[in-house]
């Protein structure tokens, strides 16, 4: 998986049209000697394959993600933008889980009532609505708006300064179609789990609502869930670019978005390795709950 998902991206930044020397220079007249030896240097007159060759070995056997063509190290200018990353989608993770397993738990438990349908509504406006139009909504109306009418900046807008208060909003936003998402799948598979069988024979045995929910219904209905919830991990941190862009985080999203300008292939192949590697283990630790909330899967 990982050597198909870096061969495939590198293929990809390497089709793209323009000379990554050329763009390094910007409009200034570059000595075309000075050209010549950048391209060796990085290798961009050889074939695909060698050039992957390269990358992909460094990476294997080094643990050396490249430099790019400003000769800054990789996994350098990446440290410090994936950790600005991951406290976003971590942030979003928590604000899906906490708010997309309950509002889906409050319409299962209230089928066909007017609170189901409500709930059901709002989530269909939150996955019709881009996410740049919620982002700059949220942003004018609870970052600029509110601090006008209260005095306090309650929801920071821009940068990261305002430490975790700064990853408040853009998590809400970055989240926000997962929520609606997770929400009518939580409420879907815990509706099909109170009809099963074992649920009206706990019911029937004279076990509170509660117990029969809590420790029977939701644990099993859990299990769909937390594979999306784990599978979404990567897909936050992969698809922050448009959030981050709003609210001015510094983060890999941006990074990658320039590096991709720029055909900064290390840089971009380096930043699709981090993810796929954050996909696998996402994946690895599922599989893992997976025998904590059903003990079946661990006897087979």
């Amino acid at each position: 998986m990982l050597l198909g998902a870096t061969l495939l991206i590198f293929a990809i930044v390497f089709a793209l049209p323009g000379d990554p020397v050329a763009a390094l220079a910007g409009e200034k007249r570059t000595d075309p000697t000075i050209v010549a030896i950048l391209r060796e240097r990085y290798h961009l007159n050889d074939p695909l394959l060698l050039q992957y060759w390269y990358y992909i070995s460094g990476v294997i056997f080094r643990g050396d993600f490249g430099v790019t063509f400003a000769d800054v190290p990789v996994s350098q200018l990446m440290a410090g933008k994936f950790q600005v990353t991951l406290n976003l989608a971590l942030t979003a993770l928590v604000f899906e889980a906490i708010i997309g397993v309950g509002l889906g738990l409050w319409a299962a438990l209230r089928r066909g009532r007017a609170a189901d349908t409500m709930i059901l509504a709002s989530t269909l406006l939150l996955i019709s609505v881009p996410t740049l139009v919620t982002g700059f909504v949220l942003q004018l109306v609870l970052g600029v708006k509110v601090k006008q009418w209260t005095g306090v900046d309650i929801f920071p807008i821009a940068g990261i300064s305002n430490g975790f208060r700064s990853y408040l909003l853009p998590g809400f936003v970055l989240a926000g179609i997962s929520i609606a998402y997770l929400t009518r799948l939580t409420r879907t598979s815990l509706v099909e789990t109170l009809r099963a069988d074992y649920i009206r024979t706990a019911t029937a045995k004279g076990l509170s609502r509660r117990r029969v929910i809590g420790r029977h219904g939701l644990r099993n209905a859990l299990i769909p869930l937390v594979t999306y919830l784990g599978a979404d991990l990567g897909n936050l941190m992969g698809g922050a670019v448009i959030t981050e862009t709003i609210f001015n985080l510094p983060g890999i999203g941006n990074q990658l978005f320039q590096s991709v300008y720029l055909r900064e292939q290390p840089v971009v192949v380096g930043i699709v390795t981090v993810l796929v590697l954050i996909y696998i283990v996402a994946n690895l630790v599922v599989d893992m709950m997976y025998a904590v909330l059903d003990p079946r899967i661990r006897y087979e």
